[in-house]
């Protein structure tokens, strides 16, 4: 679901990413070229892997990806055809634009070209969805006692979406459910007098045709919400929202020490908000404010570091977070409000870290900001608010159950044609209003697959009743001590995320991950937000952080030491869940007005602590001790209780002090 690939546009045409001069970049920085930002997403970007069409055959997927997402509003917003009907339709054509948009290999470039083994593979992948959902009511009246041409045509459709995964989504996920079925097959082998075709059949019939595979609660979701945000996402790039994002940014705190990576940190967590991928909100905005960084005097490894940390932050950003929000409040049953709520402390203490981190980095370099008649006058953006009607009606309408989640969805795409249209900088035409409804029915692809793969691991783990025994291993290997409980659940989120969208990685945590924290005691709230987190982190964690790989691209920096960076940077993503794991008061569950001013103070007291401690440099730098010391008296601060409160505050306070004496020293005996 990401706001700002583009990817309908001329492969071979370069152009700047952006309008410079609406954007107000300073003078003298080389901002990427298009074909840059392509070469970089194709590179780390699967969903940028597509094929290369031309003239009529470009015209007509064109005209198809449109229709699909015209077809795919109006079945959300007024259909009432059974699940079985309506979602296998949704699938089949899922498979018809995946196989039409993705190659079989990385990087083929050749124009109009669909291979005779494509062509079967997309009629494997399509055709036993629409038999489905042509014979829903006969096939529903066999229940388990399907034909056995039946078992062939969902045996094919399932090895199809399983190629189309590899293409599109990657071979983490991929990997996982192909041990779960092998560890399936072995589990119905076990029951006394079962026979292969006794077992093929049972495994087919549960992954196809019931709600316990493919055609569960995460393609449900996807059809029923996911579709329609992706779209009104689609709709809302072209509004020019990026852009005044940027220049939002650019205005307070461009002029500020390090200004352009304060710029980078809250124009990314915006941008990354509502576009739903780490990976291409750190391409398109990177190629715009990692120039600048540099400009400025960050070393590359940084630069790429806070452009990746930050987009990858804009996803658990609220009210947004990247579109996760919305299906969290339908998974868990709250209200939308609730959710969006629930992740505002988080999410404050993740970008106040980030923010701190390039705050001190600058300081311990010397850097200044951008001279202030090169920043666009705030006074001239405020002109420009308007822009933001299509996110705020959306949250209004979502958060006050006026409207379904979907039909709220689809009055912000109405409201964001409108501001198009009246943007005169960037004005909405009928052509861009046809391109947002092509990429967003391409944009749909991937999501939509990566769910059906979420449902038949969640399929796999019922049907062998793995869920118990999952849990039960975890207990076993943690000793029944909660926190490593938490480490081995972290890990497997770390595993289950990479390279995955936001949404679809939600749907796969929520399905697999967060029932064992349930089960494990931990509050629903609590469970979802815990794997949500680290599902998104995967993207900036090494070895495989694509979100941290693409900075450095940009950047031309050290991949492996932009990963680590971003890690470093990001450190309250990696903190903040266990903390409010066992204290729920940080989600605002059981706690009071007064509870919540306190546990915001003390925890951006500690963020500071850790930032510096990590960063090594406050007042001057810091020695090893010392960093130990002020992490430790940090992480004291944001565990909630007056004990450790008092006890980093007087740790922190100290050092600080300290600092700030011996630093003024120095320069007394320099003088």
């Amino acid at each position: 679901m990401s706001l700002f690939k583009d990817k309908s546009g001329d492969e071979n045409q370069e152009r700047p990413l952006e309008d410079t001069s609406a954007i107000n970049i300073p003078q003298n920085v080389d901002v990427g070229t298009a074909a840059d930002v392509e070469a970089v997403m194709k590179k780390y970007d699967r969903e940028s892997n597509v094929r290369v069409w031309e003239g009529m055959p470009k015209q007509v997927i064109r005209w198809l990806m449109v229709a699909f997402s015209v077809y795919s509003i109006w079945v959300t917003l007024f259909s009432n055809a059974m699940p079985e009907k309506r979602l296998t339709v949704f699938v089949g054509l899922i498979a018809i634009m995946g196989y039409l948009t993705y190659p079989a290999k990385k990087g083929s470039a050749r124009v109009n070209s669909l291979p005779w083994y494509d062509v079967i593979l997309m009629l494997c992948g399509s055709l036993p969805f629409f038999y489905y959902a042509a014979n829903a009511v006969q096939i529903i009246k066999l229940s388990a006692r399907i034909e056995p041409y039946m078992i062939v045509l969902g045996l094919v459709a399932i090895v199809a979406l399983m190629e189309l995964c590899r293409r599109s989504v990657g071979l983490p996920i991929l990997i996982v459910l192909s041990l779960l079925l092998i560890y399936t097959f072995y589990n119905m082998f076990q029951t006394p007098n079962a026979t292969g075709f006794m077992v093929i059949r049972r495994v087919i019939y549960t992954l196809f045709y019931t709600s316990s595979g493919i055609m569960s609660t995460p393609i449900n979701v996807c059809a029923k919400y996911i579709v329609v945000f992706i779209i009104f996402g689609a709709f809302l790039e072209r509004t020019g929202i990026a852009s005044f994002f940027i220049q939002v940014a650019n205005s307070l705190c461009g002029a500020a020490a390090g200004g352009p990576a304060k710029v980078a940190v809250i124009s990314s967590a915006l941008c990354g908000m509502v576009s739903g991928s780490s990976v291409g909100n750190t391409v398109t905005t990177g190629s715009v404010t990692i120039p600048m960084m540099k400009k400025t005097g960050y070393a590359p490894e940084f630069a790429g570091a806070v452009e990746a940390a930050s987009s990858t932050g804009g996803q658990i950003m609220p009210p947004i977070m990247g579109a996760a929000a919305f299906l969290m409040s339908e998974y868990i049953g709250v209200s939308y409000a609730q959710v969006a709520l629930r992740a505002i402390l988080p999410a404050l203490l993740y970008f106040a870290g980030i923010y701190i981190a390039v705050h001190l980095e600058a300081k311990r370099l010397g850097l200044k900001g951008v001279p202030k008649d090169e920043l666009p006058k705030i006074g001239i953006l405020m002109k420009k608010m308007y822009l933001l009607l299509p996110l705020v009606i959306l949250v209004v309408l979502v958060s006050t159950n006026t409207y379904t989640m979907q039909f709220s969805a689809a009055v912000a795409i109405l409201i964001a044609i409108v501001v198009g249209f009246i943007n005169k900088d960037e004005r909405l035409n009928l052509t861009k209003i046809i391109d947002a409804l092509e990429n967003g029915g391409r944009n749909v692809i991937t999501v939509a697959v990566a769910c059906a793969m979420a449902g038949m691991i969640a399929g796999c783990i019922t049907v062998t009743g793995l869920a118990s025994k999952l849990l039960g291993g975890i207990l076993t290997a943690s000793m029944g001590i909660p926190l490593i409980a938490l480490f081995l659940t972290m890990i497997a989120c770390i595993i289950l995320g990479m390279g995955v969208p936001t949404t679809a990685n939600y749907c796969i945590m929520a399905s697999t991950c967060a029932p064992i924290l349930v089960q494990m005691g931990f509050p629903i709230m609590v469970a979802h937000f815990f794997v949500f987190y680290f599902g998104i982190v995967a993207d900036i964690t090494p070895p495989v952080a694509l979100a941290a790989y693409a900075g450095a691209a940009i950047a031309k920096g050290n991949a492996m030491k932009t990963g680590v960076n971003a890690t470093r940077i990001a450190i309250a993503a990696f903190i903040v869940p266990y903390i409010f794991a066992f204290s729920p008061v940080m989600l605002g569950i059981d706690a009071q007005w007064y509870d919540m001013v306190i546990i915001v103070i003390t925890s951006l007291l500690g963020m500071f602590g850790i930032a510096a401690g990590l960063g090594g440099f406050l007042y001057k730098k810091i020695n090893w001790l010392f960093r130990i010391l002020l992490v430790l008296g940090g992480l004291a601060m944001m565990i909630p209780g007056t004990v450790t409160d008092v006890v980093g505050l007087v740790i922190m306070a100290a050092l600080v002090s300290y600092q700030r004496f011996s630093a003024k020293k120095d320069q007394t005996k320099i003088a």
